[in-house]
């Protein structure tokens, strides 16, 4: 049974890494385990729900909890509540040519993790998979000035003076708002900052095009809700490191979770948070 059971956690772990292969940005838990649903015939044990886990099915407490062991290996990395199959888990994948081999050291990582683990740990983890996708949708469904006008609070949060901004129903171009370092800007770097919402990921080109339409001299801050790709990514951090900035839905609101105690009243008003605190699971 335990063989059986060992065997079944390798099958569930090669989907999961099938699905994320050619997944760029990666994907939510919830999808995940819809694509496991749809990859391969669940048993009634298997779906059927784990007492004091968050009212998880078993083959999601299993792929949750395995999911993690491959993280803490380096083979998947997170970002809030997206899973990300890193170039270390290619190439580890790639080294096991058997899938009884691939079966062995997923569960051989499965184990090693799994000793002296809380069993509070998925329940934590469910609850901040929920918190970012309230935050991610609540965001999502901004319109454009309204989320313009969140990265205008947290940008003057942080210490940086509002220049200009573009006017609520401005046709939109490349510029939404202009910010500098100090009130007197003599001798500084002036920021144009774009912002891209509730709209595709920004791929290279795209972010090359932003970048050259912009005056040579200034520095540009790319806020994009939908996200960029791996190759915008290396294009903002290897050819083009001092004129292009990027901030994704996650960074935003990290930096907002930083700055809060900085915002204005009208500003958390816009967007509020609050902190729920767990005993801590120290690795």
């Amino acid at each position: 049974m335990a063989e059986n059971a060992s065997w079944r956690m390798g099958e569930l772990l090669r989907i999961v890494i099938l699905f994320l292969w050619d997944k760029p940005a990666g994907a939510s838990t919830r999808e995940i385990m819809e694509a496991i649903a749809k990859s391969t015939p669940l048993s009634a044990e298997e779906t059927s729900p784990v007492p004091d886990e968050a009212g998880f099915s078993r083959y999601e407490v299993t792929t949750r909890a395995a999911m993690t062991a491959l993280e803490k290996a380096g083979w998947l990395a997170r970002e809030k509540s997206r899973w990300l199959l890193t170039e270390e888990g290619q190439l580890a994948c790639k080294d096991f040519r058997q899938a009884s081999d691939f079966y062995i050291e997923s569960q051989r990582i499965f184990e090693n993790w799994r000793l002296n683990r809380p069993a509070i740990y998925l329940t934590i983890e469910y609850a901040r998979e929920k918190a970012w996708e309230q935050i991610r949708r609540f965001l999502q469904n901004l319109t454009h000035y309204e989320f313009l006008s969140l990265v205008r609070d947290l940008l003057t949060a942080m210490g940086y003076y509002l220049e200009w901004i573009a006017p609520p129903g401005k046709k939109r171009g490349h510029i939404d708002m202009v910010v500098v370092p100090e009130p007197l800007r003599a001798n500084q770097q002036r920021i144009m900052v774009q912002i891209k919402h509730a709209g595709q990921v920004i791929t290279a080109e795209g972010l090359e095009s932003q970048v050259s339409a912009i005056y040579k001299d200034t520095l540009v801050l790319c806020v994009s809700s939908g996200g960029f790709t791996e190759k915008a990514k290396e294009y903002a951090s290897i050819q083009a490191p001092h004129k292009a900035v990027l901030m994704n839905l996650e960074r935003f609101v990290d930096l907002w979770v930083e700055h809060y105690d900085k915002l204005t009243p009208d500003a958390r008003q816009r967007f509020p948070i609050e902190a729920i605190h767990f005993l801590s699971l120290n690795e």
